[in-house]
């Protein structure tokens, strides 16, 4: 057996075993154990910044991908609440009033309407009255359910009202005026509003329930009653629809499905805000025409000439 003896030194009494000093660097790496020079570190830091960047992109998309579907749900139900009155009420649609009739029934204390509250950018308490939403027509179909009335995209308030501290309004939803009955506007038996276009009291009067919809989420602006008008007489937008979700919205129709519609037009993607838009919003491009003739298709059918025509 052989034995290999290391020297040691002694000093202040205490044994240290001298052992040589490794140094690596580009000139002398162990085997291994390379070094980096400050251009590769630099060009490492930046891959993971890029990484960090298109990981925190897709977060996002995903992040809006889920309250997207997240608002599609509330208007399936909200559309299934619906259907649930109308079999309960002979066929007949609830009613669709405009914010005036809407506001004097409210005094009264009668809540016939569809939903019962306007909105608006003062401090009414409208705008964050939970219970005029689901009092009286198809609130109670929705099990209580307020938050079937708002997109969870939506948070936009005035600078008057958050001030006192709100965040949000409590509703982001409007029904197609052209869907249930309007009161003043169609004791005629057509919408005063829309003449030359069908008015549907009852679900077996709609030709196509998967043409016709029934509710649409509104742009901030543009909400105030629940009753969204668009107008075919006047190539102009009157109520507009909101952009929520990637330039689009969620639509609810007749038949119960929902579906999300992309908007193609900046007029329609107007930012989310309060008095942002800027009346009379007539049609002027190819895109805003391909906006308002989509909707207009499914709002309802033509029983007349009508005067609007194409930019």
């Amino acid at each position: 057996m052989l034995f290999r003896f290391v020297p040691i030194k002694l000093q202040n009494s205490a044994m240290k075993i001298a052992r040589p000093i490794q140094t690596y660097g580009r000139g002398n790496a162990k085997a291994g154990f390379p070094g980096f020079t400050l251009i590769e570190l630099l060009v490492v830091i930046g891959v993971i910044v890029i990484l960090a960047s298109l990981l925190l992109t897709s977060l996002s998309q995903a992040k809006g991908r889920a309250v997207s579907i997240s608002c599609l749900n509330n208007e399936k139900q909200l559309v299934l609440a619906c259907l649930l009155y109308t079999d309960d009420f002979n066929d007949t649609f609830p009613y669709n009033l405009g914010d005036d009739e809407t506001k004097a029934l409210v005094a009264k204390k009668s809540y016939a309407n569809w939903v019962n509250n306007v909105m608006s950018w003062d401090r009414d308490p409208d705008n964050t009255n939970t219970d005029l939403q689901i009092t009286g027509g198809i609130g109670p179909y929705t099990s209580g359910g307020v938050s079937l009335y708002h997109c969870p995209a939506d948070n936009v308030v005035s600078d008057f009202q958050r001030e006192v501290g709100w965040r949000q309004r409590v509703r982001s939803i409007s029904m197609n005026a052209m869907v249930g009955n309007a009161g003043e506007f169609s004791l005629s038996g057509s919408n005063t509003n829309n003449p030359k276009y069908k008015q549907f009291f009852r679900v077996t009067e709609v030709p196509d329930a998967s043409r016709v919809f029934v509710f649409i989420e509104e742009h901030p602006d543009s909400l105030d009653d629940g009753y969204f008008l668009h107008s075919g007489d006047k190539y102009e937008w009157h109520d507009v629809p909101a952009s929520y979700h990637n330039g689009g919205a969620n639509v609810a129709f007749v038949d119960g499905h929902v579906q999300y519609h992309q908007w193609r037009s900046g007029q329609v993607r107007a930012p989310a805000q309060a008095f942002v838009l800027q009346y009379p919003m007539r049609i002027k491009t190819p895109e805003a025409a391909a906006d308002f003739h989509w909707l207009l298709d499914r709002m309802s059918i033509s029983v007349g000439p009508h005067s609007s025509s194409s930019p």
